[in-house]
């Protein structure tokens, strides 16, 4: 069976991948098995060595990466390059990172990183290369091996990457099988699957759990977000409205940790709300070629009818749209911007996942506090002022949370999400060690 790539902005076929079957599923598990004793075995620095290397190596083919990234996802030429190069530059410095986090250590005993087996690493759609890079990198350096199954909207770009890469890796060191859900139900499921590691969706990553209840894995999961940005009364308006526009429209609102829905100050309301307008006229749909195009489309029909779902929604409860709301062509949602978001929407309740921009004002700062913190997602969440704003932002119940910024940390920082956005987390030294099993002795 074949699994068939379109391009979103115009739906052309791009070209079409073999589904992988039950059967071979289990002897790619089963050849990554057998390979991972050996791979094991390998002093840590020797396993850096390599999968530095193997990285290092991708710099080459970028351009033309960048370019079937486009195609497949949607975003411009200019974030698929940017996209491409992060993962090929995160790639080697993750396992230089993983290898000095996984090293062993004594506090009072010796504390030593050792492998768990095969890792299934299942990632999205919407940063196909940065997200599995994210994932696989750690799992090699920790002495596994990883079966990886890329989402079916972009499995392309996911096929050629790796096959660059394993140019220059040990054979069956990363497998990649391509499918839907069923697919990544057979690898969650599977006996000889010691780790998921997961970015999606909620509910999806419910089901990966049940999964992989029978054999007690272990899972690692980014599972989306509905960030809320508060705006304090004495914030910089100009900072803020710029920073809602575009983390709400970046990647045409695809995003895990875009702005969702935005609680500002009524005394300041208005004046943010006008800035905020004024500059989302200037945002442009179209495809990824087109020059003057900020917003691409979105990945699929099933996603434009969510979005649209919450539009009418909305609309139907009170929303005000002042600009946008509405289906340009095909896949193209018109960058967007609509008040008096209110709690019983869709839109407050849910991740919309499109170029929208949701606000609401409040009466008080608890009222935004309390209408932030109402959902059972917790990825990322932003506050913009100045006398209250660290107050404000030790009350958000978030993974990441970021003053008069974006959320998401520097440095060597873990991506966490809090209640139901994250199980596990990965990235820095704590997120590197949890693809490895901890062993004391003393």
């Amino acid at each position: 069976m074949k699994l068939t790539s379109f391009d979103p902005s115009n739906q052309q076929a791009l070209g079409e991948v073999e589904v992988a079957t039950s059967e071979q599923i289990h002897e790619y598990i089963q050849s990554a098995k057998v390979y991972q004793k050996q791979w094991r075995q390998l002093p840590l620095a020797e396993r850096v060595e390599i999968v530095y290397k193997a990285f290092m190596s991708l710099s080459p083919y970028s351009d033309e990466l960048a370019v079937l990234l486009s195609k497949e996802m949607g975003k411009d030429i200019d974030r698929s390059t940017s996209e491409v190069r992060g993962a090929i530059f995160a790639g080697s410095h993750y396992a230089k990172e993983a290898g000095a986090a996984l090293s062993p250590r004594n506090d009072g005993s010796n504390i030593s990183y050792r492998a768990l087996g095969v890792c299934a690493v299942i990632s999205p759609w919407n940063y196909p290369l940065a997200m599995a890079v994210n994932l696989i990198v750690p799992a090699l350096i920790a002495g596994n091996t990883v079966v990886f199954k890329p989402s079916e909207q972009t499995p392309l770009i996911a096929e050629q990457f790796i096959a660059h890469l394993n140019h220059h890796l040990p054979k069956n060191l990363i497998t990649i099988v391509h499918g839907d859900g069923a697919v990544g139900e057979v690898l969650a499921g599977h006996q000889d699957i010691a780790l998921v590691a997961f970015t999606g969706s909620q509910a999806v990553g419910k089901k990966i759990m049940k999964s992989a209840a029978s054999s007690l894995k272990r899972l690692v999961m980014e599972l989306g977000g509905n960030d809320p940005m508060i705006v304090l009364k004495d914030a910089d308006l100009d900072a803020a409205a710029r920073f809602a526009v575009a983390s709400s429209f970046e990647n045409a609102g695809q995003m895990c940790t875009s702005t969702e829905r935005i609680y500002v100050e009524k005394a300041v309301a208005q004046c943010f709300i006008d800035r905020v307008v004024t500059i989302a006229r200037y945002y442009q749909t179209g495809a990824w070629d087109e020059p003057n195009a900020h917003i691409g489309p979105i990945v699929s029909k099933k996603q434009l009818a969510k979005i649209t779902e919450h539009m009418e929604d909305a609309r139907e409860k009170g929303a005000h749209v002042l600009l946008g709301g509405d289906v340009k062509q095909g896949n193209f949602f018109n960058p967007t911007v609509l008040t008096n978001l209110s709690p019983n929407m869709l839109m407050e309740q849910e991740e919309t996942f499109g170029p929208v921009v949701a606000i609401a004002e409040v009466d008080s700062v608890a009222e935004a506090i309390y209408r932030a913190n109402d959902s059972d997602y917790g990825l990322g969440a932003v506050v913009f002022g100045r006398e209250q704003v660290a107050e404000v932002a030790n009350q958000l119940e978030a993974g990441m949370i970021g003053i008069n910024k974006g959320a998401g940390g520097g440095g060597a920082s873990p991506w966490v999400g809090a209640k139901q956005s994250g199980f596990g987390f990965h990235g820095g030294f704590d997120g590197h060690r949890q693809f490895a099993q901890v062993t004391v002795i003393s």
